[in-house]
């Protein structure tokens, strides 16, 4: 029972990419399937992100095929838990891959304020 608390309470506080990280390899049991073990468990978020992926695009078309493109609370709920189904994967395939979310973000962010200041927003490329 204290241990369950104080899980819920480690989820409550203001966490760092770095953080979050290490608190969802404690739920990372695909590590434990012998399949994977064979071929490698990188592969399993990474193909758990490309599925969370659709999932978020799936909830977007539905909202504007039936809700006429109305932002409902229901809506926003729903792709609340999706958008953080896909966080997890993203975190999972970094760990896997031995990079940290913190280097991840904080990198992403000087890259695009790079590409803001130069002008280089738009267009195609990764190096631009």
């Amino acid at each position: 029972m204290l241990s369950r608390i104080a899980d819920l309470f480690i989820v409550k506080l203001i966490m760092t990419f770095s953080e979050y990280q290490k608190l969802t390899a404690r739920t990372a049991l695909y590590k434990k399937v012998p399949a994977l073990k064979k071929i490698g468990t990188g592969i399993y978020p990474v193909l758990g992100l490309a599925g969370e992926a659709g999932e978020v695009v799936e909830k977007v078309k539905k909202m504007l095929r039936d809700d006429n493109g109305v932002v409902t609370k229901e809506f926003k709920d729903d792709l609340t838990k999706e958008l953080g189904d896909a966080l997890w994967y993203v975190s999972q395939t970094a760990s896997e891959f031995k990079i940290d979310l913190d280097k991840i973000a904080s990198g992403n962010i000087e890259k695009l304020f790079s590409r803001k200041k130069r002008g280089a927003l738009h267009g195609h490329g990764d190096n631009r």
